[in-house]
């Protein structure tokens, strides 16, 4: 799995080989999770072509990638997965931990959604189901 985290500096030359190998991580089946700013650097290697996607807004992958031309697979949500691809606005941190989580299935159902549900929540009774569900 790579993460790759928000950052303006994405289209900077020295950050084009890990680029590299989020193409290939892709290409080869594994997991690649990018948000904020790395969705950018994704759209322009051409790589959220054909997969559902989300970033900072719909016309935030215009403005910083004229290429782009996915609108149609575009959701505006704060994280989506499509296969082994997830991303995430700005704002999506949290939701994009969750289908990170999902994903490599770390808890099962409940879990995760006691999980999701504390840490979105900050109920304790959230914490305590979550920790009683990892006893079953």
């Amino acid at each position: 799995m790579l993460i790759l985290p928000g950052s303006d500096g994405w289209s900077e030359s020295e950050n084009f080989r890990i680029l590299e190998i989020a193409k290939r991580f892709i290409e080869a089946g594994g997991l690649v999770a990018a948000i904020c700013g790395a969705t950018v650097a994704l759209a322009n290697m051409g790589l959220l072509d054909d997969k559902k996607h989300t970033s900072n807004g719909a016309g935030f992958l215009n403005m910083f990638c004229p290429e782009y031309k996915e609108t149609d697979n575009y959701i505006d949500k704060p994280a989506v997965r499509d296969g082994n691809l997830i991303t995430a606005a700005a704002t999506g941190a949290l939701e994009m931990t969750k289908l990170i989580l999902e994903y490599l299935n770390v808890f099962g159902e409940d879990t995760l959604e006691h999980w999701y549900a504390y840490f979105s929540t900050g109920n304790a009774n959230e914490f305590f189901a979550m920790m009683h569900s990892l006893q079953k």
